[in-house]
């Protein structure tokens, strides 16, 4: 009886200091009280255990197939991907003008490099995650050396043309963009909604995910506000307006979670977002941090019902960005659609690693969005270039139309990101013989964070008689562009793409230790 009295008593003393805004000083001595019960609470997962047990058994009865993880000693289940419709090759004298919306999420990369140190082979990782490992996503994990903005521009453009090295008949151009890293903000207003169903228990999901945390308390100060949703079979708030400062409160309700349960993602995103409009800062940044395996299954759960509602939501000037964690049942469709839809960026933690980076040496871009609604368009000059193919992008193109319409929603991009893009070109028999020929035209819209009216830059592209060597860049961005085609059986690959891969990559300098990594991984799936 008495532990029923202290736990009851604990209880409405939480109650009342769970809003950390609403008397910091007062709620440092209780506290320990919240962390108790936190803990306490833990028991009450134990018995949703068993629902979640049925419910993988389920799961696991629905897939007819597994692949051995060769170096885990256990077995991974195919997960769900959309299909990969790779772009063709397009006549200028049909259709000159090419629009899509900038990308920056980089799980694709995370995700693979995952599958490859779990001991996938390359057949595998073909045969079941293909479709997931998307083009653009790959090179964009990486930095490039790009021109800095100059005359107050967002972006500096840099522009490549040289040789295709898996199409003789091309020349392949690059696009790269990097944005501008001066922030300014008011503080960030972060909400983290975190999934502690009962797909979450394995040491790769809600184990690594309190170890994430580690990395971005470090980096907080008293102008921030974090506080946290966890939902499962329903949603309950463990922090709120707890100000970054107070590093152990956050640490210690991060630490205290466990899972069990359903998942009710929308009941927990409802939440999310009241707390987030809730503690709101004008001119700061605004922010759901989502960490889930995407496996929704009470509530909206399809991609399309996801998208909409989060559609909804960005109205309100709040970014929503997803961390994915995870092997089995992973739903890489589910957190892209709330990223790409939510104003925010996707990624991918596959180790702790990976975490430090994004919430230590990528913070800025993580955070801090600088652009909204980032959209490119590429006019062909007809005279220059006969057939042109965009490589990857392929669930971000747009209609001609909606580049100047201010009202379709289009990428995000952060402090200091690179984005890059890559085109086949089938150049005229006058561009091959002229001294310069304007190849393109090319423009970028944005907006400023808050604004509904967008920007405009524009530049062109000139490519001369001969096409010359490119740089070291160019080569390894062609390089990962080449391999990611190989992994979804692109038609435009043949069977020496392997080989020259690692033969490009083994001749390059690569000074960056995430390019060496990317060469060492490919290396190991040619074995």
């Amino acid at each position: 009886m008495k532990k029923v009295l202290s736990l009851l008593l604990a209880f409405v003393l939480l109650i009342g200091l769970v809003s950390c805004g609403a008397n910091e000083e007062a709620a440092d001595g209780a506290y320990a009280l919240g962390d108790m019960m936190m803990y306490a609470a833990d028991a009450s997962y134990a018995g949703n255990f068993l629902t979640a047990a049925a419910a993988e058994m389920a799961m696991e009865a629905e897939l007819a197939e597994v692949i051995p993880g060769q170096n885990t000693g256990k077995e991974i289940p195919p997960e769900e991907y959309g299909k990969v419709i790779e772009n063709p090759f397009i006549s200028t004298a049909q259709q000159n003008v090419s629009t899509f919306s900038a990308d920056v999420d980089t799980a694709s990369y995370t995700y693979f490099r995952k599958l490859v140190n779990y001991g996938w082979s390359l057949e595998e990782i073909i045969r079941e995650a293909g479709a997931a490992i998307r083009t653009e996503e790959m090179i964009n994990y990486f930095d490039y050396h790009y021109a800095d903005p100059i005359d107050g521009n967002l972006f500096g453009v840099k522009t490549q043309v040289g040789p295709c090295p898996w199409y003789e008949n091309a020349v392949l151009l690059q696009i790269g963009l990097k944005a501008d890293d001066a922030v300014t903000s008011r503080g960030n207003n972060l909400v983290f909604l975190i999934d502690v169903s009962g797909s979450m228990q394995s040491q790769d999901k809600l184990p690594l995910l309190k170890t994430a945390f580690t990395y971005l308390t470090e980096t907080l100060t008293s102008a921030d506000t974090v506080s946290i949703v966890t939902y499962s079979g329903q949603e309950s708030v463990v922090l709120e307006g707890c100000k970054g400062t107070y590093t152990d409160r956050i640490l210690s309700a991060v630490n205290a979670l466990g899972a069990g349960g359903s998942t009710n993602g929308q009941a927990g995103l409802q939440k999310a977002y009241e707390i987030a409009a809730k503690y709101y800062i004008q001119g700061g940044n605004n922010r759901i941090i989502l960490a889930s395996d995407g496996d929704l299954n009470v509530g909206i759960s399809s991609p399309e019902q996801l998208k909409q509602f989060v559609s909804e939501k960005r109205e309100a000037g709040i970014y929503l960005t997803t961390l994915g964690f995870g092997t089995g049942n992973y739903r890489d469709a589910n957190m892209e659609a709330l990223a790409d839809h939510g104003n925010g960026v996707y990624h991918y933690i596959d180790g702790a690693s990976e975490a430090e980076k994004i919430f230590g040496t990528d913070l800025l871009s993580t955070l801090y969005t600088v652009a909204e609604d980032v959209k490119m368009q590429i006019t062909f000059n007809q005279a220059a270039v006969a057939e042109y193919r965009l490589v990857g992008y392929e669930n971000r193109l747009l209609n001609e139309e909606d580049f100047e319409d201010d009202t379709k929603d289009a990428g995000e991009v952060g402090a200091g990101h690179t984005v890059t893009v890559c085109y086949e070109l089938i150049l005229t028999e006058e561009a091959k013989k002229a001294a310069v020929i304007t190849a393109a035209d090319l423009d970028i819209r944005y907006k400023h964070p808050g604004e509904s009216e967008s920007r405009l830059i524009s530049g062109n592209v000139d490519i001369g008689t001969s096409v010359p060597d490119a740089d070291a860049e160019f080569a390894f961005i062609a390089a990962v562009a080449e391999f990611s085609m190989i992994l979804h059986e692109s038609r435009y690959t043949d069977a020496n793409s392997l080989g020259r891969i690692l033969d490009v990559l083994n001749v390059l300098k690569l000074e960056d230790p995430y390019q060496r990594e990317f060469r060492d991984l490919v290396a190991k799936l040619a074995q």
